[in-house]
């Protein structure tokens, strides 16, 4: 009986430290991603500047940007995951929020050179599914938070 509890001791240390090795490292790919990607975003945006194609390439460097957020959320997620050995849904629905963000803004910009009537429908139906996606994750988070004031509450008063 001993021997079993010892047992189930070292491998659930094993497994504790391997789950924060290998988040370590994709948070440190994760970072290297989001990096790399601002820089290549602040460079396009030089380049923009210096073209006079800002009206062009707005739209594909605010993606980038947003995707660069995206990216740092999920590191948040991925340290608070290591901090508290929990997930939490918050960060993910931000994250989902950011992407949704992002793809209104693209179809946006390609809508401007739609001619079909059936394609743009469809692309205004898109949108509106997109609003209600970000209106539903706002209520959660909103909810999630809700909840969290309640239970900090009587914490503070014992």
């Amino acid at each position: 009986m001993h021997s079993e509890r010892l047992n189930e001791s070292l491998t659930t240390k094993l497994l504790d430290r391997t789950e924060n090795f290998v988040l370590t490292i994709i948070a440190i790919a994760l970072v290297a991603l989001a990096v790399l990607l601002l820089g290549s975003s602040i460079v396009s945006l030089f380049y923009a500047a210096v073209s006079g194609q800002i009206r062009d390439l707005a739209i594909d460097i605010l993606g980038s940007i947003l995707l660069v957020m995206m990216t740092m959320e999920i590191v948040y997620t991925v340290t608070l995951s290591l901090k508290t050995h929990s997930l939490k849904a918050e960060p993910f629905l931000i994250v989902g929020i950011i992407a949704a963000i992002r793809r209104m803004l693209l179809i946006t910009a390609q809508s401007t050179q739609m001619y079909n009537s059936e394609v743009f429908r469809d692309t205004l139906l898109e949108l509106a599914l997109l609003a209600v996606i970000i209106l539903a994750m706002s209520a959660a988070i909103f909810m999630l938070r809700q909840k969290q004031e309640k239970e900090e509450k009587p914490k503070e008063s014992d």
